[in-house]
């Protein structure tokens, strides 16, 4: 089976959020899938998705001020400015964590660890809604 569907995530502050349940929960068919991939294309250049600590609250906060320590805005040498002065490092830290993920399918639910979710990383003030292309293929399950 395949299946390509693309999904809508709310608008969401800038900072590092968790987000398996709001997506999952729009791909139904994912249930149907005893074994298989999932692939996400996170289809912007100033967020970007990765999976990691599903829990601690405290993990999504630290993540957020590392990357704004690494990735400063308003550096003198940038030259790309056009949205304001979170726009360039937005563009950095969507392409230092990466706009894709795949992973595997099986009993009808994506096989993550115990401790790990996906996580959108708003990296704009006001991102404003994301769009994600789900990519799932599989086999189906007996029932």
């Amino acid at each position: 089976m395949w299946l390509q569907r693309e999904i809508s995530l709310r608008p969401r502050a800038r900072g590092f959020h968790l987000i398996t349940s709001e997506f999952v929960a729009q791909i139904p068919e994912l249930e149907s899938i005893e074994v298989g991939l999932m692939h996400l294309l996170l289809q912007h250049t100033s967020a970007s998705i990765t999976l990691n600590e599903n829990a601690d609250p405290s993990v999504r906060a630290d993540f957020e001020s590392h990357f704004n320590r690494a990735i400063p805005e308003d550096e003198p040498w940038y030259q790309h400015r056009d949205e304001g002065p979170d726009d360039l490092p937005a563009h950095i830290k969507s392409s230092v964590l990466g706009a894709s993920l795949t992973l595997p399918v099986g009993q009808g639910r994506l096989r993550l660890g115990t401790w790990q979710g996906i996580y959108l990383c708003e990296h704009r003030d006001y991102g404003g809604a994301r769009r994600l292309v789900v990519t799932l293929h599989g086999e189906r399950g007996d029932s």
